[in-house]
């Protein structure tokens, strides 16, 4: 049987050590060599341990003070289950688009599969339109009536 505390901090650790951080020694300790992410916004809408590390290190050029804090947190048998909000500032290159200053903040959630004190999987949801409407990259529903107008 997992201990669901023990899964909360490895979810706590992946996040702060790794996310926050930028401490890749983390990822590589707490990801299984099997890892996999399901996230809508990766382009093949999966990702290995090292396309997620890949991920995480392009974002943290792009937004280095991103910062994701963990709102709500729930584990139950081998899941962990969190509520989140980052933020952060546009200071470098994202997706082909140049620094716009511009800073976010947006909520996501995240759940976990851990088993042995390693993440196995990973279901993520974060508000991405969002961002890139906080950022100027993307118009807002206001800003697209303005323009039929």
């Amino acid at each position: 049987m997992e201990d669901v505390d023990e899964n909360k901090e490895v979810v706590n650790r992946l996040i702060n050590e790794f996310v926050n951080e930028g401490n890749e020694a983390v990822a590589d300790e707490l990801l299984a060599a099997d890892y996999v992410r399901y996230d809508p916004d990766a382009p093949s809408g999966t990702q290995d341990a090292d396309e997620f590390e890949e991920m995480i290190r392009t974002f943290g050029e792009a937004f280095p003070d991103a910062e994701v804090k963990i709102e709500e947190m729930i584990g139950e048998g081998d899941l962990v289950v969190f509520r989140g909000t980052e933020t952060g500032t546009h200071e470098g290159e994202f997706v082909g688009h140049e620094p716009t200053g511009e800073t976010f903040e947006i909520t996501g959630l995240a759940m976990h599969r851990v088993r042995d004190g390693q993440i196995t999987e990973t279901w993520a949801n974060w508000d991405m339109l969002g961002m890139m409407q906080q950022l100027g990259i993307v118009p807002t529903p206001d800003e697209l009536t303005e323009l039929s107008d």
